[in-house]
């Protein structure tokens, strides 16, 4: 394994224990046991190292997600069913990995401060959007054109994006995937065109003849 190689499993398990914020360069080179110069001999700073890391791991994630999500919903499920059943699963990941989450939510704070960052984030956010609607619709990654990448895959990565944020900050009161499922329901109820009735004017009262 070449240094550059250390250098990201190290900074993935810093990540995992200290998180974003508290890991510093040191904590790197030590855990990859290759010396502080290597970070900047391969990679622009340490923020970039770790953000590299960081998405690493997140793509780890996911591929491990969906070979547990592949056993988890039947085939036969319909669309209902396969979006409750794969927010359960999600949400069933956020415990296991609090500290990949956590980590990911600091990165986006220090954000405006890492130009560099927010441009290697923008391209990964993309990928998600891909990766999230592919994975909703049940169709391969290579049938996810532009528009929907932006319109539902970037839906339900707002939606991800909030639920994590709430289970993060009190998972007791956070949405289930019922509760995200009924809510869902609701709301399309909601946008669900209203039918216009035709409505037949009343007749005019005839006038009474006042001839007697």
């Amino acid at each position: 394994m070449g240094n550059r190689e250390a250098l990201l499993l190290g900074a993935k398990r810093c990540l995992l224990e200290k998180g974003y914020i508290r890991t510093t360069a040191r904590d790197i080179a030590a855990a990859a046991g290759v010396s502080l110069a290597a970070i900047g001999y391969h990679f622009s700073s340490k923020d970039a190292l770790l953000t590299e890391a960081l998405i690493l791991a997140i793509d780890d994630w996911g591929m491990d997600f969906r070979n547990t999500l592949a056993t988890a919903v039947p085939d036969h499920a319909n669309p209902a069913q396969r979006f409750e059943a794969t927010w359960a699963r999600l949400i069933e990941t956020f415990e296991m990995n609090r500290t990949l989450w956590a980590a990911n939510f600091e990165l986006f704070a220090h954000m405006d401060h890492l130009p560099e960052i927010r441009r290697v984030l923008g391209d990964s956010l993309q990928q998600a959007r891909v990766g999230l609607a592919s994975l909703f619709l049940n169709r391969d990654v290579s049938e996810i054109d532009e528009h929907t990448a932006r319109t539902t895959g970037a839906f339900y990565h707002a939606l991800m994006s909030g639920l994590m944020a709430q289970w993060l900050i009190n998972p007791k009161h956070a949405l289930s995937a019922r509760d995200l499922t009924d809510a869902l329901r609701a709301i399309t109820a909601t946008l669900q065109p209203t039918r216009k009735t035709s409505k037949t004017k009343p007749k005019p009262a005839k006038k009474r003849s006042t001839k007697r």
